[in-house]
């Protein structure tokens, strides 16, 4: 199994660096949840306003299911290329997904993120 399994669509490099900026900024000052599990929680309790996804997760199994998952219940989803980016933001060494709950003051940020990610998604 390799990452095309769940990776879903390309997301553009300027787009992940908006991404990686608003994880930061909703880490600092907002809420986030790290992990797996989780970020399946937060989907299924319907708490999650975004989901990032590493690319280089592996084994890709661990993150396998989380496309679905967002999609059944009307998440948006992105992905970054690298696992470690994404862990940096957040305070740790890698991170295979996160879940963002709160977003503080981020608000413009997360409109203009969420409306790149639907037109790419399609």
């Amino acid at each position: 199994m390799d990452k095309a399994t769940y990776v879903r669509f390309e997301t553009p490099e300027s787009l992940e660096k908006k991404i990686l900026e608003f994880v930061e900024n909703s880490y600092r000052n907002g809420k986030i949840k790290k992990g797996t599990n989780e970020v399946i929680k937060t989907i299924e309790n319907g708490t999650s306003k975004l989901v990032v996804i590493s690319e280089d997760v592996n084994p890709p199994e661990v993150v396998y299911f989380i496309p679905k998952l967002c999609e059944e219940r009307k998440v948006p989803f992105a992905y970054v290329k690298r696992k470690g980016d994404l862990g940096s933001k957040v305070g740790i060494g890698s991170a295979a997904s996160i879940s963002i709950v709160e977003y503080g003051k981020n608000e413009e940020l997360y409109k203009q993120i969420t409306s790149e990610i639907s037109e790419i998604s399609k």
